[in-house]
């Protein structure tokens, strides 16, 4: 919970330098895939956050780093600073709270879709339009599929869903069976 905390506080002041400067996208695309190279090469992140490492060669990697993102001067100071608050740990969930800051911005949400069976693009479109008419703004789908749902369609987004499954018709109508007993 605290690294959360902690990088929501990091991406809230890069996000606020992206806004100024008009690059939220760049800097949301250069955080990204930092953190991915991180990800994929955990000997980049032992090099960026193991104490061991003298800082200087600590700052080399990521000054390294910054270079394969194309980083500008501020992110490049941007990296530099959580390699000397020993944060660079976090570049991930740095990352990912970019990302919702950024989709909040944009009035971007998203959102799963369940089905017993996978729907067509045609269907799935259908579905991201009316779910777009709801929330009033421009919604991302991530569809899957559950068989134990037997039929209909389960969306979530946010804290917000919308249960039109048979499963829980079925299971409604059991309850309201027993209740009349």
């Amino acid at each position: 919970m605290r690294q959360t905390i902690l990088a929501r506080r990091y991406a809230k002041a890069i996000f606020s330098l992206a806004e100024e400067g008009n690059a939220v996208d760049s800097y949301r695309s250069m955080l990204r895939t930092a953190a991915e190279i991180c990800v994929g090469v955990p000997e980049m992140t032992d090099a960026l956050t193991n104490p061991v490492y003298p800082l200087d060669a600590r700052l080399k990697v990521m000054i390294k780093l910054g270079e394969l993102v194309n980083a500008d001067k501020i992110m490049a100071s941007f990296f530099r600073l959580l390699v000397e608050k020993k944060r660079a740990g976090l570049l991930p969930e740095i990352s990912t709270e970019m990302d919702r800051m950024s989709d909040a911005a944009q009035n971007v949400s998203h959102g799963t879709v369940i089905s017993a069976v996978a729907l067509d693009a045609a269907l799935q479109t259908k579905i991201q339009a009316t779910l777009e008419k709801i929330t009033g703004g421009k919604v991302v789908l991530d569809a899957r599929v559950d068989p134990s749902i037997i039929g209909g369609i389960i969306t979530r987004i946010g804290d917000k869903v919308l249960d039109g499954s048979i499963r829980t018709q079925l299971t409604g109508l059991k309850e309201s069976i027993k209740g009349r007993n």
